[in-house]
């Protein structure tokens, strides 16, 4: 063989070995359970993405249920510990590790159609939040409603003294600005909470109607307020990340941003069949409020949200450009 076609066979040789040293089977990890509909809608077709534009040589195995380890509010930190390779969870559920993130979830910020494309749209200003993991997707769920077992919230001073479970710190807020006690508590746990009584209802959207079995539990869902969106996650271990090449780094990246889209259409599409689901039901009602019940709910939470931007600009997160971004203006 000449010395110049021993080089390129060479050349070839090692590009094809750190091509498949770079390759594996990345490992993606979520707390709810396999009959989620977020696999199927989701998950599947980023898996299929990934394994198909980079030949198979990275494929994605779906680990549901808390398989990799229990506990919701342990993701992130695990995907800091790199325990997975990829993980789906909600910032809110760490809030101190996300203060501008979360600003996205305030009455008002953002719309349940337009909300995952403004934050897609804005992830440069989050940088700053993600240095320790990669962000491949961010998106919101559709409003979350007031779900109740036994009392029916008709009006703000329906919510004087109750227990109501809230996603987030900034929701919490809201819910106590209300004039309830907000109980922070993972969406897996509040069955049983509401169950036993331990709360008397929980802020939450409605896929969680079925996702959740929360029907069961629930008599009453009360809408029409201005109200919180939560926010979802998916995060990758930044050594995972590095391990793959430049190429198969892009299209997780793109595959990401693909699924942070997808996700948003089913949590739209789910939550508003369920919600009409519920509604049909006998012994079940939806209250949407009156408008003059809906403005007080809507003055309270203001008051909130104008503080929450303010604290976080004297902070130096920037949040009233970032609010301002993710309405569009």
């Amino acid at each position: 063989m000449k010395l110049k076609t021993l080089k390129a066979a060479l050349a070839a040789a090692f590009t094809l070995a750190a091509s498949v040293a770079s390759a594996g089977d990345l490992k993606l990890a979520d707390f709810q359970p396999p009959t989620h509909f977020v696999v199927d809608s989701t998950y599947k077709p980023f898996a299929a993405t990934i394994a198909e534009k980079t030949g198979g040589a990275v494929t994605v195995t779906l680990y549901m249920g808390g398989e990799i380890g229990p506990g919701p509010a342990e993701q992130y930190n695990r995907a800091l510990e790199g325990v997975a390779d990829i993980f789906f969870g909600l910032p809110g559920y760490t809030a101190a590790n996300f203060p501008k993130t979360l600003l996205a979830e305030l009455p008002g910020v953002i719309t349940a159609d337009n909300g995952t494309e403004r934050m897609l749209a804005n992830l440069d200003k989050l940088s700053d939040e993600y240095k320790r993991v990669v962000l491949l997707g961010l998106w919101n769920n559709a409003p979350n409603l007031l779900f109740t077992g036994e009392k029916p919230i008709r009006s703000l001073d329906d919510l004087k003294g109750l227990k109501i479970r809230v996603p987030s710190r900034n929701a919490g807020l809201v819910v106590e600005a209300w004039g309830a006690t907000p109980v922070s508590m993972p969406a897996t746990e509040i069955y049983n909470a509401m169950q036993t009584g331990v709360i008397d209802g929980a802020m939450i959207d409605a896929t969680a109607l079925t996702s959740f079995k929360l029907a069961e539990v629930t008599k009453y869902i009360t809408q029409g307020m201005n109200t919180t969106m939560s926010d979802f996650f998916l995060i990758m271990n930044r050594d995972s990340f590095r391990d793959l090449t430049e190429d198969q780094q892009k299209i997780v990246l793109d595959a990401g941003r693909t699924a942070a889209v997808n996700g948003n259409k089913a949590w739209l599409s789910v939550a508003g069949k369920a919600l009409s689901d519920f509604a049909a039901t006998d012994g079940k009602e939806v209250i949407t409020l009156a408008p003059e019940e809906a403005a007080k709910f809507n003055a309270a939470s203001s008051a909130v949200v104008d503080k929450i931007v303010a604290d976080a600009d004297a902070q130096g997160l920037e949040a009233s450009a970032f609010v301002e971004a993710l309405k569009g203006n």
